[in-house]
This record gives C-alpha cells, sequence and structure tokens, in this order.
C-alpha cells in the first residue's frame, strides 16, 4: 500500500466529532419538523370538526326571530331583595306522587291543582285524588300535551266550582264533586286574528259573570315556552269571556309573555305579569279608565310567573329565574343579542337552554307603589325548585311548580 492510499484509508474511517453547536441545530430541526406536523394536524381535525358545525349555522334555519330588547340593569340584591335561605325552611309534599302542580287553589283545607299528566287533582292530608281529566291520554310528555291537555291556572268560582287554564283545550268549569266538566273557551282557535295558542292563567269576577284570562302567545305554544321566552315578541293578550252572552274579546294586546293574572277587590283592573320583561303591569278592564294600561312594578329582580293575594293586601310573585346583580344573568345577556339566540336554537335542544340558566327560587310580596316588604329565596333550587305559585291559606304559602314533582309548604311563622 502506497503512501497516498493509506491517507485516503485513514480519512474514511475518521470519526466525526458532533459539537453542542451542531446538536443544537438537530434539534431545532427535528423540532420545526415536528411542530409543523402537529399544527397540520391540529388544523385538519379542527377543520373536519368544525365544517359540519358551520354547514348547520349557515344552512339550518334558527326557530326563533328574536326581537332586541332592552332590559335595565337589574336592581342589587340588597334590602328586601337581600339573598336568603328562607324558601329552604320549606319542606315537601306529595313527593315524587304528583308531578309539575303549576297552581294551587282551595276551598277550606282541601286542595286542587292540574298536573303535567293532564289531571285536576284533590289533595287531601296525604292522599291525591284524580277529580277530572281534560284531555285525553297518552299523558306524560311534551308532544302529547296538546291532545292530553295541561292545567294551568286554577281558581275557585261561586258555588264552590273550580275554573282552570289549559294551555291547549281552553277555559274550563270544573264540579269539584262530580268532576263534570263544561268547556267555556275553546284553545286554539281564533280571537281578534290571533289563535289562543298558550291560554296560561285566569281570574273570576266574584259574582263568576267574567273571567279574564292570559294567551302568553299566538306563535309558540306552552311546550315551546323557552322559543317565547329568548324570541321576547309582543304576541301577548289578555283576553275576557263573558260567561252569559259566551263572548270572548281582547282586552290589551302587544305584551310579552303575559303570565299571572289576578283581578283587584275593585274589579276594574288586573295586573298582569309580563315574564319577559321582568315587570307587572295593571290593566284597567272596566269603569272610566278600561282599556289602558299603566306600570304596576317594573325591574323586578327576577321573571315573574303567578301573581296571588297575601293576607296584608299585597301579593306574592314566585320566580323561578333570577337576574342576580352584582352577577351574571344570562337571560339579560342575551336581550340584546339576538344573533347567539339564533345560534344556540341551532345547536341546542329546548331541554339543553334550561341547564345554562341557573336554578334560583325568590317568592317575594309586593305592595302598590311597587313596594317590596319581604322576599324568600333558595339558592340552586336546594328545597323548592321552579316555582311558579305561592299560594296563601292559614298562615302558610303553598308552592307550585311548573316542573318539581311535588308542592311545597312553607310556614310563615318561621320566616
Amino acid at each position: 500500500m502506497n503512501e497516498t492510499a493509506g491517507l485516503r484509508f485513514r480519512r474514511q474511517n475518521r470519526h466525526e466529532v458532533i459539537t453542542d453547536h451542531q446538536a443544537e441545530r438537530v434539534r431545532k430541526g427535528n423540532g420545526t419538523y415536528s411542530g409543523r406536523v402537529f399544527r397540520v394536524t391540529l388544523l385538519s381535525v379542527g377543520g373536519f370538526l368544525l365544517l359540519p358545525l358551520l354547514i348547520i349555522v349557515l344552512i339550518l334555519e334558527s326557530p326563533i326571530q328574536p326581537d332586541v330588547l332592552v332590559l335595565k340593569e337589574p336592581p342589587p340584591m340588597s334590602g328586601c331583595w337581600e339573598a336568603n335561605h328562607k324558601l329552604r325552611l320549606a319542606r315537601r309534599l306529595y313527593e315524587d306522587a304528583i308531578a309539575g302542580p303549576e297552581s294551587v287553589a282551595n276551598i277550606g283545607d282541601v286542595f286542587y291543582s292540574g298536573t303535567a299528566d293532564g289531571r285536576i287533582v284533590k289533595l287531601i292530608g296525604r292522599r291525591i285524588h284524580t277529580v277530572a281529566r281534560l284531555g285525553k291520554p297518552p299523558c306524560g310528555s311534551p308532544e302529547d300535551e296538546v291532545t292530553c291537555g295541561r292545567p294551568l291556572g286554577i281558581r275557585t268560582g261561586p258555588d264552590g266550582t273550580l275554573f282552570v287554564a289549559d294551555a291547549y283545550l281552553g277555559i274550563f268549569q270544573v264540579n269539584p264533586s262530580t268532576g263534570e266538566s263544561v268547556r267555556l273557551v275553546l284553545g286554539g282557535q281564533e280571537v281578534g286574528g290571533k289563535k289562543l295558542l298558550f291560554i296560561n292563567d285566569l281570574a273570576v269576577t266574584q259574582d263568576g259573570k267574567k273571567v279574564y284570562f292570559t294567551s302568553s302567545s299566538s306563535r309558540w305554544q306552552r311546550r315551546d315556552y323557552l322559543h317565547l321566552v329568548m324570541e321576547a315578541t309582543a304576541d301577548g293578550r289578555v283576553l275576557e269571556y263573558d260567561t252569559e252572552s259566551g263572548e270572548v274579546s281582547v282586552v290589551m294586546d302587544n305584551l310579552r309573555f303575559p303570565n299571572g293574572i289576578h283581578l283587584l277587590p275593585d274589579e276594574e283592573s288586573v295586573l298582569v305579569v309580563e315574564t319577559t320583561m321582568a315587570r307587572i303591569r295593571r290593566v284597567h278592564v272596566a269603569g272610566l279608565n278600561k282599556g289602558g294600561m299603566d306600570t304596576f312594578m317594573e325591574n323586578l329582580p327576577g321573571f315573574p310567573d303567578n301573581i296571588r293575594p297575601s293576607s296584608s293586601g299585597g301579593y306574592w310573585v314566585a320566580m323561578s329565574a333570577v337576574r342576580p346583580n352584582p352577577g351574571f344573568s344570562m337571560l339579560d345577556f342575551l336581550s340584546q343579542r339576538p344573533w347567539i339566540k339564533k345560534l344556540l336554537f341551532k345547536l341546542l335542544s329546548q331541554n339543553a337552554m334550561m341547564k345554562l340558566v341557573p336554578r334560583y327560587s325568590l317568592v317575594a310580596e309586593l305592595h302598590d307603589g311597587g313596594v317590596c316588604s319581604r322576599s324568600f329565596h333558595d339558592p340552586d333550587g336546594l328545597v323548592a325548585a321552579y316555582v311558579s305559585e305561592a299560594h296563601e291559606h292559614n298562615g302558610s304559602l303553598y308552592l307550585g311548580s311548573f316542573r318539581s314533582p311535588y308542592l311545597a309548604k312553607l310556614d310563615l311563622s318561621l320566616v
């Protein structure tokens, strides 16, 4: 082997020395490549997942066409409205034996209510008796409500009769002894150019000749009540039924979700809860001011449902969702953002939407002049959830619920 060949052999077998600087460049090169792969993969997966969502958002039509609604800043939860746990002193009655007792009426110590399975029931002691069934089975699901019926507001009339507002079937007079029922107003019929699609609550004069009732919407039925809340359209009305002539007439229209109704002692005005607006209106149904309307109380700290008299001359108002201040109110936030409402209803079911609204039960006693005298709270609705009405009798409040499987009773001497 000559000298030149030996040098070539030694150079080919010489070990390469890798410095720290070179290693750093290798690591950077590998990291850059891996990062690119990760980013491309992430974007591909993200695009794959978002594409159907984008198609839904762009192509599917939202079931609601919401109005822009401007609510005042909620009142501070202080003073009369200060949070407490007094509603948690209530005890549950007939738990898991009664479904959604929305409203309560009593004749003596016997109580009556309408339930989610379409029945009018009599509550005596620990027993539940079915008085009447206004619709036809099957019952128990939102899809069945149209034919089964859904009794909501219930009142006692003269001669010991019951007046019942069924959301779908109409206004009924029921004999609590025999169970015989007579339909006074047909649900779904057209009155004044609009259909009675969501009859809600009612009030009866002392002589039983006039029945005033709320029609919450001419567009949405009760089973779609959250659509009505979110759409916030002013298509609700107060109507009058004349028991002698059989005529139904419109007393007031252009209300946003009129809900509970109560006839004042002079029988010239009714208080009407306007749920979406978080306020209570006074509608004049007789006398010199007939046809007029003013505000009894506005900017409540929650969204009110039914209204019933208190023994002190005031009114009990029940709310199942509040507008916390300080705090965040989902419904207030959405009220000025109709595009978000549309998007939510494209993506979520009504039940899923309900879970976005925190449970908070609030019952308040109000007096003339918009004065709050006291309030009882159950944050998170641990004992009394989804309260719809507070009915006072013999020193206790009986708390109805549009959703819970029980009636609750609060002894007022404890609070």
